[in-house]
């Protein structure tokens, strides 16, 4: 049986909001879900209750919360790359509320993951990542996407031919929307906008997000969307460096790609598959016992 219960902890004097999903024998392993924003600990389509509910339902205990500023969680709205002490304190109030949970993965879809990435080689119980659709968005990033997958499907699509005929697409307007784009790939800053927001120039996104990675020993999977601009930004990054190349063919990492997803896993099916991903990582990674 699995007790599904909200909890209250707090973080820098601001209280946050969780759901943990109890099974009554809990394994070692537990899964907290960090939500990208602007989401919270529900999901688009309820996708980290279900998930939560399915891993529970294998043995594995889950949180989900809500950071600082978001859902239901005190203080002000805060960018994904300032929620160190929001996992943290989500961590120590999982494994006191939970005992048996000594090693903890962390799941993230988009920002997430990358806030996962910054925050998981300073902390000695995270075991494992779980990385969706990571964020590593540049303007060249952003850009090369758009070029490379929006603008070739759309040559390939019918309906654009014949909206393009019957007078309903401005040539003028998609020249320029396709020559902006390219002189972005070519010669657009690499700085992101968070960055931009946030005055913090000293690396680039996708830089740092690979110090995170290359600076965590536990096991990462990382799972990709087929049809989604933000996971093929993530692809297109890995094809231009030999770093990340080497990094994602270590042992510790697993790359999975769903061709038919989206970038929120939109169906029933998608999200199972999701589901099914996660827990066949999880117990072949830390729970199946070798002779």
């Amino acid at each position: 049986m699995v007790v599904e219960e909200a909890t209250v902890f707090e973080c820098q004097g601001e209280n946050l909001i969780g759901i943990i999903h109890r099974p009554q024998v809990p394994e070692d392993v537990g899964v907290l879900v960090v939500v990208g924003g602007p989401q919270y600990r529900v999901g688009s389509h309820r996708q980290f209750l279900l998930l939560a509910r399915y891993l529970a339902d294998s043995g594995i205990a889950v949180m989900r919360f809500d950071y600082r500023g978001m859902g239901d969680s005190g203080g002000l709205l805060r960018e994904f790359e300032t929620i160190d002490d929001d996992i943290c304190a989500a961590i120590d109030h999982f494994s006191v509320a939970v005992p048996p949970v000594k090693r903890i993965v962390i799941w993230g879809l988009c920002d997430a993951s990358s806030a996962a990435l910054f925050y998981a080689h300073t902390d000695s119980r995270v075991a494992g990542l779980v990385l969706l659709n990571p964020w590593v968005r540049t303007a060249q990033g952003e850009a090369e996407a758009y070029v490379k997958q929006y603008y070739v499907s759309r040559l390939a699509n019918k309906a654009f031919w014949f909206k393009l005929l019957r007078g309903k697409v401005s040539l003028w307007e998609a020249y320029k929307s396709l020559f902006g784009n390219i002189w972005s790939m070519f010669f657009g800053n690499k700085t992101t906008r968070e960055e931009g927001e946030n005055g913090l120039g000293q690396a680039s996104l996708p830089d740092r997000m690979f110090q995170g990675l290359r600076n965590f020993n536990g096991g990462v999977l990382i799972i990709l969307s087929g049809k989604d601009l933000t996971a093929d930004e993530f692809k297109n990054l890995v094809s231009h460096s030999r770093a990340w190349q080497q990094q994602l063919k270590k042992k510790n990492v697993t790359v999975s790609e769903l061709p038919e997803a989206n970038h929120t896993f939109s169906s029933h099916s998608l999200r199972h598959q999701v589901q099914l991903c996660t827990r066949d990582w999880l117990m072949a990674e830390y729970l199946v016992k070798t002779p």
